[in-house]
């Protein structure tokens, strides 16, 4: 049996309660869903100012009526401490996901991204360390590497952030560094590398890549490809990232004030990326008769990104995450019935 399977045996046995911020989300909702097949109680902070009630609405149907009773949504945002604070109140574990993404967000609004990402965070952590919460997991981002040239990407060796958002994401780790040593409060942080999955959002400007070029090809709309589509990334499957937020959360205090890539330890190009996906859907019974269209590269990407994953296997023991095809496949079902 592995960490992972032993985790979630204990957790049924033993019902903790969690607080997932940005439950309404791309990532908190399938965290959410996740709890609640096992069990947990879970309280769910949302202002919907990127997540969805569609979302939640999606995960009551996919949970039983007494799973969904043990679900409280607070409607508010972690800008307000107030709201922190009462978000907390109780509770054992926190996922905080929380955060407006996008590099391009953050190069066109820096403001409104440092207010969710850097003071949202710490009223967030101020309220949980207030709270003695026994458990905060965060999403930290590959965008802390920066302009650090070496591959895979090892979590003590970072560069230059490249953007407004990079910035915010290490401001993060730096304050959950202070945290830890100045009032004892240890944390993990969960550098996620271009996640993917079900529920991703394909619509509005700032899209991830996945679900927007999907979007596209079912409805048989241009794909654009930024650059010559040898840019790489190493795409990460939703289960994985539910994986590790399980594991960080339950995880000893030895394992904790670090942080760790949340990744496959591998890389795809875009180019690749396009025809896998054409033939993910393919497969799911649509046929994909458009070709990728190539313009300039998009200001404040890296070139390629890789992690190295070996902490998250030896630390938290992080097992079999699935692979890019796999988790495309395991997608595109859900684009299929919610796109057309």
């Amino acid at each position: 049996m592995t960490q992972y399977e032993k985790i979630q045996q204990q957790l049924i046995n033993e019902p903790k309660v969690w607080l997932v911020t940005g439950v309404a989300g791309f990532i908190g909702s399938n965290l959410l869903e996740k709890l609640l097949l096992l069990n947990q109680k879970v309280i769910g902070l949302d202002n919907f100012a990127t997540g969805h009630q569609y979302n939640l609405d999606e995960v009551k149907t996919l949970v039983d009526e007494a799973q969904w009773d043990r679900f409280t949504f607070i409607n508010g945002d972690i800008r307000d401490f107030a709201t922190c604070q009462k978000a907390v109140k109780g509770v054992d574990y926190i996922l905080h996901q929380a955060a407006l993404g996008s590099v391009p967000r953050s190069i066109n609004d820096p403001l409104t991204t440092n207010a969710a990402n850097i003071t949202g965070f710490l009223n967030m952590l101020t309220a949980a360390k207030e709270e003695q919460v026994k458990s905060f997991t965060y999403a930290a981002s590959s965008s802390t590497y920066g302009d650090h040239p070496a591959l895979p990407k090892v979590e003590e060796n970072i560069g230059n952030p490249l953007s407004p958002y990079a910035v915010t994401k290490y401001v993060n780790e730096l304050y959950a560094g202070v945290f830890a040593k100045t009032y004892g409060f240890k944390t993990i942080g969960l550098r996620y590398f271009n996640v993917f999955g079900k529920r991703q959002d394909p619509n509005g400007a700032y899209a991830a890549v996945i679900p927007k070029w999907t979007a596209a090809m079912i409805n048989g709309e241009d794909v654009y490809i930024n650059g010559d589509g040898e840019t790489s990334r190493d795409f990460c499957y939703i289960d994985n990232v539910v994986q590790m937020n399980l594991l960080a959360a339950t995880a000893q205090d030895k394992a904790k004030d670090e942080v760790y890539n949340v990744a496959v330890g591998d890389r795809t190009t875009l180019n690749d990326l396009f025809y896998g996906i054409k033939s993910a859907l393919n497969e799911n019974g649509v046929k994909v008769n458009v070709d990728p269209i190539y313009r300039e590269f998009r200001a404040g990407d890296v070139r390629h990104s890789q992690a190295d994953i070996n902490k998250a296997k030896h630390r938290l023991e992080y097992m079999d995450p699935e692979h890019i095809q796999g988790g495309l496949m395991r997608s595109m079902p859900w684009y299929v019935k919610y796109i057309r």
